[in-house]
């Protein structure tokens, strides 16, 4: 929360009359090594400010411990955390002036709006394409917004109470595989959070043009998973899309379940199709890893391989669970290349996972869990 009144920086109790006026700490988050050092070099250009930077939100709470900052300036779609999670982690830990700087957060959108409601001071449209010379042209209005930003009082937002903890059981009821018909294909359910943008890219990458459909759910906000889906379909063999309701599961595609929106996967005869619906918060998030995995355990069974990759909390645990019970092959990334391991380490803890692999093997295990063994009547892929 930020108030209209803007009190003058106090000045440092260690400063004498004749010492140098302490300077002003910016620290910049963004994933882009241009828009980093434009902006310090535009901001140095005031004597009076010291800049550091980062290319993503971990590395800057890294940096933040050792030296508190005065002001952050983020951008939204990182990897590893978006900007509105990091946004939100600053003001419930330590609140501080925070500027987004993006090309998704233009002035009266709706992500806009959610950034200034989650405590930024202010918003910077950033264009897609010639940032430098944007950032060139705007260095008085970035070097003014700095500075009315540090003057901003932030007071802490306070307390809500948090809305009771739902399981899947709040957006469909745990059932058995009870299907006549035989599914036509096999699948891949795959579900990740922090840290999960580089771990989808490894593991997609790795797949094959003629592989089983993936469908994977990664904790995002709402219009970073259609950017996030077509940036993956660049750089993979496989098609990448951000999931819509209807979607019939081919091989060789992979769909991203839309921010702020469940996916599950049901079946229409013989083939899996992707239903996208809203509803609640379940294990805090939506879309939720528990929601996909516990649609795939009740309409692939045995035909699925489910994975859990990097991430905070346990959301994903119970459903990867569900899905061994019913017969899937369940992966693990392991610890070591995990950028957070709750996730995964939760799952292991139930006794949900088959494997725990680092990330550079776990495509290659899915694929194989799914070929046909002569004593087992899984599908061939």
């Amino acid at each position: 929360m930020v108030t209209n009144s803007r009190p003058m920086r106090p000045p440092s109790a260690a400063s004498s009359p004749n010492a140098a006026p302490e300077k002003l700490k910016v620290l910049v988050v963004d994933d882009s090594a241009t828009v980093r050092q434009v902006m310090q070099a535009i901001l140095q250009t005031d004597q009076r400010i010291s800049v550091s930077a980062a290319s993503d939100p971990l590395i800057a709470a890294m940096k933040m411990q050792k030296e508190h900052p005065d002001v952050v300036i983020t951008d939204l779609e990182m990897p590893r955390m978006d900007g509105l999670t990091f946004l939100r982690k600053i003001m419930a830990e330590s609140p501080l002036p925070v500027v987004i700087c993006s090309g998704f957060a233009a002035k009266g959108t709706e992500l806009a709006l959610r950034a200034l409601e989650e405590g930024a001071v202010e918003v910077i449209t950033k264009p897609k394409l010639g940032v430098r010379e944007f950032l060139h042209e705007s260095a008085v209005l970035l070097l003014d917004v700095v500075w009315s930003a540090a003057e901003a009082r932030i007071v802490p937002r306070p307390r809500i109470a948090a809305p009771p903890r739902l399981t899947a059981d709040a957006m469909l009821p745990l059932r058995a595989q009870s299907h006549q018909t035989k599914p036509s294909q096999a699948l891949i359910a795959a579900g990740a959070s922090t840290g999960g943008t580089e771990a989808l890219r490894v593991f997609l990458a790795a797949m094959p043009p003629d592989s089983p459909p993936v469908v994977v759910v990664q904790h995002m906000p709402e219009n970073f998973t259609r950017a996030f889906a077509e940036r993956l379909d660049k750089e993979c063999a496989i098609s990448v899309r951000e999931a819509r309701d209807g979607m019939r599961l081919e091989n060789g595609m992979a769909l991203i379940a839309p921010g702020n929106y469940h996916a599950l996967v049901n079946r229409n005869g013989a083939d899996f199709v992707v239903n996208i619906l809203d509803g609640p918060l379940v294990s805090r998030h939506r879309p939720s890893v528990d929601v996909l995995f516990r649609s795939v355990a009740g309409s692939a069974g045995r035909n699925a391989v489910g994975v859990i990759m990097t991430g905070m909390g346990d959301d994903g645990a119970r459903g990867l669970l569900e899905m061994k019970e019913a017969g899937a092959i369940t992966i693990a990334q392991d610890e070591a290349s995990s950028v957070v391991f709750g996730m995964p380490r939760e799952a292991i803890a139930r006794g949900a996972t088959d494997f725990v692999l680092p990330l550079e093997r776990i495509a290659l295990q899915a694929l194989e869990s799914l070929k046909c063994d002569r004593q087992s009547d899984r599908l061939q892929i």
